[in-house]
């Protein structure tokens, strides 16, 4: 019996030591699997070629055809050949070293790049610019962002006919997610639907082809009419971005926009590093549009004013920077003394010039340990009921913790060139201002300002390339120069999702402003619309040089 006990016990043990050895096997195998993307190049012209099931048959020749369930993630099957499959390290080698294979990368996560400016580069509403209103109404822009707000006036389809009949997309927006004669088609590359919550697309659309609205602001600045460079075009949104925007959704939106016909492709989207075009899905895509005769336009990029910092390297895109028009807003600070200082702000909050005492960070730190970081209004060294009711001083840019400590305003030090809308009346200063701000608070005994709703000067620097705009030589083709060409990226008004709150809270705004190469790619990609509106037969490349060549040049230091 004592023999018979010790083999079952040895035989108990052989036998969870295989199962654990079997689960950490198993765990570690689907450890080891990420999603990788697969290219392979132009659709074979065959007839009885089927995409899906090369990509299937790939997978189990490399995995064998148990392992393959859920291992395919999307097939790229309507402008290009190709997949995005999990993948582990040893069969990405195998699929890498297959005929018929351009390149195998990981599934990157890539980022978004966050009126008067038609008027500033000479697109003027009215009688002012000569239109092709029939064509331009045929004319359809993809809009590869993060999905557009549908209800909005700028998309309204009121006095549109049918799409035109070269459109080939479909309305697959979601639940509660209508498409229209002006939004004439809609798809999203992850769960939910093609709903913008970030605001981005929605703002990017109505940059580019967005209708004409009368008496639109936000809060009372920078009212007029919005539109796009071409209102009477439609418009298609495919919403690649929701948090995040992954490589293999781009290529799905770049395989759907190609095959359902729009015109021109604006993805205001791309990566802080730099990858060889046949790794890059933004180049991959741009290249299979470029093949069916759409041109893709690009932002640079907000990674500026480093050289080399341009990631939108392609000759076959149109790439552009940001740059400033000749309109700003400001911030005016004015001082207990009667001073008054010029920032920097998209502030429409207005508290009637009234005067509120100042606080500098450093006088509100939580203990005197906490000195130094309370000089840069670190969250955790200041003592809110120091700051209520005040206007917190900083030393540098976080006016979201003068929002959470209960400050009615703020007021810090600001070298940039652009401003940015806060939860809070806000004024960003110049060194020197600020420096005589501060000799002000220590000069005084009990010092206090205000900090007045911001309003539109005329800007003389314009135009003028943007800090933040990324900056070439181009390190991959040194001979192709990028960016291509600048458009308007400062403060630009334009339409908003009602999920997107510009504060930090849950304010709706129909319209709101925003800056970044995101805003500048819209405007190219309309002027290449509104090209092509007038010579639909030329290339990408025609109107890329059209473009190139035929912009005026402005000095502003004249």
């Amino acid at each position: 019996m004592a023999k018979r006990g010790a083999f079952s016990s040895l035989l108990s043990c052989l036998l969870v030591l295989l199962f654990l050895n079997s689960v950490s096997a198993v765990t570690h195998d689907h450890q080891d699997k990420q999603v990788y993307i697969v290219y392979m190049g132009s659709l074979p012209s065959r007839a009885d070629y089927t995409p899906v099931s090369h990509h299937m048959n790939i997978l189990q020749e490399v995995a064998g055809e148990s392992s393959i369930e859920g291992r395919l993630v999307r097939s790229y099957k309507r402008s290009f050949n190709g997949f995005a499959a999990r993948l582990t390290e040893a069969e990405r080698q195998r699929v890498a070293d297959m005929e018929g294979v351009v390149s195998v990368f990981p599934n990157k996560k890539l980022k978004l790049q966050t009126t008067a400016s038609w008027d500033y580069v000479g697109l003027k509403e009215g009688k002012g610019t000569k239109r092709n209103p029939s064509v331009e109404s045929d004319t359809i822009i993809g809009v590869l962002d993060g999905g557009i707000w549908p209800e909005s006036e700028s998309f309204s389809d009121k006095g549109f006919g049918p799409p035109p009949k070269k459109w080939k997309g479909i309305c697959a927006g979601g639940k509660n997610f209508t498409c229209n004669n002006k939004l004439i088609g809609a798809r999203h590359y992850s769960p939910g639907d093609a709903r913008d919550s970030s605001g981005h697309g929605t703002h990017t659309a109505s940059i580019a082809a967005g209708n004409a609205v009368e008496n639109k602001s936000f809060f009372g600045l920078g009212n007029g009419t919005v539109r796009g460079a071409v209102p009477a075009s439609r418009i298609a949104a495919y919403r690649v971005c929701a948090g995040e925007c992954r490589d293999d959704a781009i290529l799905s939106a770049f395989d759907d926009a190609i095959a359902d016909g729009v015109d021109i492709i604006t993805i205001s989207i791309g990566d802080i590093n730099v990858y060889s075009f046949e790794r890059d899905p933004i180049a991959i895509g741009a290249f299979h549009a470029m093949s069916k005769g759409i041109l893709t336009v690009n932002a640079a990029g907000n990674t500026g004013p480093n050289t080399a910092s341009v990631t939108s390297l392609a000759p076959w895109m149109l790439t552009v920077a940001a740059s400033t028009t000749n309109r700003a807003f400001v911030s005016k600070v004015v001082l207990g003394d009667g001073k008054t200082l010029v920032g920097k702000s998209v502030n429409g909050f207005d508290l009637k010039g009234k005067k509120f005492p100042l606080v500098f960070g450093k006088s509100a730190a939580s203990s005197a340990s906490q000195a130094k970081c309370a000089e840069d209004c670190t969250p955790d060294c200041l003592d809110a009921s120091l700051v209520k009711g005040k206007i917190l001083v900083c030393t540098r840019f976080l006016p979201y913790v003068a929002y959470r400590m209960g400050a009615v305003a703020s007021i810090f030090e600001d070298d940039s060139d652009w401003a940015q809308i806060h939860g809070l009346p806000v004024s960003g200063l110049q060194k020197d201002d600020f420096e005589y701000f501060l000799s002000y608070i220590k000069s005084s005994n009990l010092p206090d300002a205000a900090v007045l709703k911001s309003e539109a000067i005329f800007h003389k620097e314009a135009p003028k390339v943007l800090s933040f705009s990324s900056r070439g030589p181009n390190i991959i083709v040194a001979d192709i120069l990028k960016p291509d060409i600048t458009a308007p990226g400062l403060e630009i008004l334009a339409a908003n999702s009602l999920k997107a709150s510009p504060f930090y809270d849950t304010t709706q705004v129909k319209y709101s402003v925003e800056s970044g190469t995101s805003m500048s790619c819209p405007h190219a990609a309309g002027v290449a619309a509104y090209i092509k509106t007038f010579h639909p037969k030329w290339s990408p490349s025609m109107i890329k040089s059209a473009i190139m060549t035929t912009g005026k040049e402005k000095l502003h230091l004249k």
